[in-house]
């Protein structure tokens, strides 16, 4: 039987990924001597959010997830994050492999409010591993299962998660809405000849302010 142990050296931003991408560059070592020729690796990421503190402002953002403050002690519980898998090419003693980390700015998931309502500091992570390892075999290949108890622990730098959405999503955010509101929305688009969604929003905004300036984003006097 192989004996492995996971570490968790780095995540950074996948600097050239078609999608959003934060990579895990973990140590894999088994202890035995024994030769892996393969790991189909599963990992599942949880956020571990009772483990940091957070600002007045940071607190704003958590409200929809977490509550009041007050309710912190019952409602700021871990959450799952993402399951993300990769494929562990052959070792004997250690190696070096990056697990994907795929990232939505979509608000309604949780993690995403979670992560951009953070403004600095570090992101307490728990990955769970599991999978299917291939060994040298008496007459062949070998085959074993990651043991359920193997876990690593790593801080997140929310730096790196801001500069991963402003990567690929510079000053801008999502805004998810229901679909006939998306095709109304479309239509007085076209109607008016606006050239961009901004432009459209903006619009509506102006008329909505004319009609009440409480709806306007300035102060009312």
């Amino acid at each position: 039987m192989t004996a492995l142990a996971f570490e968790v050296l780095d995540i950074q931003p996948e600097p050239y990924a078609a999608a959003p991408q934060l990579t895990a560059k973990l140590r894999v070592t088994e202890s035995t001597g024994a030769a892996v020729h393969a790991i189909a690796l599963r990992c599942q990421v949880r956020i571990l959010p009772q483990r940091r503190g957070y600002t007045p402002e940071e607190e704003a953002g958590l409200l929809d997830l977490f509550g009041e403050r007050s309710r912190w002690p019952t409602t700021l519980k871990s959450f799952l994050w993402q399951q993300c898998s990769t494929m562990v090419q052959g070792f004997t003693g250690e190696t070096e492999v990056g697990l994907p980390l795929p990232c939505t700015f979509d608000f309604e998931v949780s993690a995403a409010k979670y992560l951009q309502s953070l403004r600095d500091g570090l992101v307490p992570l728990e990955l769970l591993f599991s999978g299917t390892v291939f060994t040298k075999g008496q007459t062949g290949f070998g085959v074993e299962q990651v043991p359920w108890d193997l876990e690593a622990s790593y801080r997140l730098p929310v730096d790196a998660w801001h500069r991963l959405m402003d990567q690929y999503f510079p000053n801008t955010g999502w805004l998810r809405l229901d679909r006939d509101v998306l095709a109304a929305l479309s239509h007085y688009k076209a109607a008016r000849g606006l050239t961009s969604w901004d432009a459209t929003v903006e619009s509506l905004l102006a008329n909505a302010a004319a009609v009440s300036p409480a709806l306007s984003g300035d102060p009312v006097p």
